[in-house]
């Protein structure tokens, strides 16, 4: 081992993650030092202070690592799959309680309410992703679909698929969403014939699309307030 190489034992006792966790509380710490925390154990040639922060270097920062395969984790020197799960786990977690505030049975009032729904997922995928929420008769969601994943035509987003989940969960409206992963939320042409396309299936199935949101980086268009539906 390197005489240069700096354990976390090295370090003083206030300095050390664990530490300054309990004193101080998790919001005092950097990202690379929570991210220390969860590996636990640095390598024979580096503290878990300095493989953190070499983890967070190589995916700049926590929102790529945020999208990273187990795969793509474990191809980090020092990083095996058991310390790789462990990030993924926490990630998860993180995702599923930013989502806790809209849980089963959100009511969907305005734009807002539906772009704000998917935001916390939708916002940092790489991909096209169409999402389907189907409601009920008092605009609660009954239940959330990716219907396609992909660049968005009016000849790949069949009203079929759209509608078929519709008719299995009786639902009374649709509100169709999809993300733009250049982070502009601005409406193609192929996005207002896809709209148009959905809203003339859904007069004569019985199924309103009340709305098609494209969601950016935070934030969204509603091809309803722009006047396409």
């Amino acid at each position: 081992m390197s005489t240069n190489t700096l354990m976390i034992r090295d370090f003083p006792q206030d300095e050390r993650p664990r530490e300054r966790f309990i004193q101080h509380g998790p919001q005092s710490l950097s990202n690379h030092e929570l991210v220390a925390i969860l590996l636990r154990t640095g390598t024979k040639d580096e503290s878990v202070l300095q493989l953190s922060n070499r983890l967070l270097t190589h995916f700049e920062g926590l929102r790529l690592l945020k999208a990273a395969t187990l795969e793509e984790i474990t191809e980090i020197k020092g990083i095996g799959s058991a310390k790789a799960i462990q990030l993924l786990a926490a990630v998860e977690i993180g995702r599923r309680i930013a989502n806790l505030e809209y849980n089963d049975r959100y009511v969907i009032r305005s734009p807002e309410d539906g772009a704000k729904y998917v935001m916390n997922d939708m916002r940092f995928l790489s991909q096209e992703h169409f999402v389907c929420l189907y409601l009920n008769t008092k605009n609660q969601v009954m239940h959330k679909q990716t219907v396609f994943i992909g660049s968005l035509n009016a000849s790949i987003v069949h009203p079929r698929e759209v509608y078929r989940e519709a008719l299995k969960r009786s639902a009374a409206s649709i509100i169709a969403l999809h993300n733009h992963p250049s982070g502009d939320p601005a409406p193609s042409r192929e996005d207002i014939e896809v709209t148009k396309r959905l809203v003339e299936c859904g007069k004569i199935i019985g199924i309103d699309l009340l709305d098609h949101i494209i969601i950016g980086e935070n934030k969204f268009v509603s091809l309803k307030e722009k006047g396409y539906l």
